[in-house]
């Protein structure tokens, strides 16, 4: 068998771990949904007012992205106290694999959480045509999927009783300034250019323009670009952060 094909039965193998223990905690992936939801049923109507449904529910996204995979590292620090993650140090299993296998999990779950908010969002008056919204919903995952195995790599590195206040912490300024619940040109210029140097407002700029049936365009593409060298840099980093601490 190929280095490429070993690798790739055990990511599955990893991943298939992974979702039936998710699977057996569906309150676990609902609850992950449930802040995204609250804001787009108290916060939407007023929102509604002054915008539209498509321009609202792309920054819940990126938000969900936000809370959902990037504090999937939390789960990897319950492993490693237990000693679930020194167990599967001394398999023969690839570094790349043990990462990947998550990370997969991780956008599953998103996928998930993601069709619940976009459905909820069609039946307050959401109108997204469908070359938009799969091309949003691709853009989403390639997020998560940077986001999650960032995560990793953070709480690896990071002392386990800080990961999780300092991870919190992080996502209340991030997605305030990927301008989530209003756009970032309403802001002081002083703010507008700050948010200029955040990833996930180009992320967030070219899903209300894939929502809106704009596919070309200098703000669509530069989206494209800035998502998929994310999560591109994203795995790379986690996986030497994996190969580093599992050497």
């Amino acid at each position: 068998m190929s280095a490429l094909a070993a690798a790739s039965r055990e990511t599955w193998l990893l991943f298939r771990h992974g979702f039936d223990a998710t699977v057996k905690q569906k309150i676990g992936v609902v609850l992950g949904a449930i802040q995204p939801m609250l804001f787009l049923v108290l916060f939407g109507p007023i929102f509604a007012t002054i915008g539209t449904w498509e321009t609202l529910v792309p920054g819940l996204l990126v938000q969900l992205g936000l809370m959902s995979t990037g504090l999937a590292g939390f789960g990897i620090v319950m492993e490693s106290r237990f000693g679930v993650l020194e167990r599967m140090r001394v398999t023969p299993a690839s570094r790349l694999a043990l990462l990947l296998g998550r990370v997969l999990n991780n956008v599953v779950t998103l996928a998930v959480q993601t069709v619940l908010l976009l459905a909820a969002g069609f039946a307050f008056g959401m109108r997204v045509p469908p070359a938009g919204l799969l091309a949003g919903f691709v853009l989403v995952m390639l997020l998560g999927a940077g986001l999650a195995a960032l995560s990793y790599a953070a709480a690896l590195t990071m002392n386990e009783h800080l990961f999780a206040p300092v991870m919190t912490t992080a996502i209340v300024p991030l997605t305030l300034l990927s301008g989530a619940f209003l756009p970032m040109s309403m802001a002081p210029g002083w703010l507008n250019a700050l948010s200029y140097v955040s990833p996930f407002r180009h992320v967030l700029e070219a899903l209300r323009e894939l929502f809106a049936g704009h596919y070309t365009g200098g703000t669509v593409f530069l989206g494209v670009a800035v998502t998929v060298v994310f999560a591109v840099a994203g795995l790379v980093v986690g996986t030497q952060v994996f190969h580093r601490e599992n050497a």
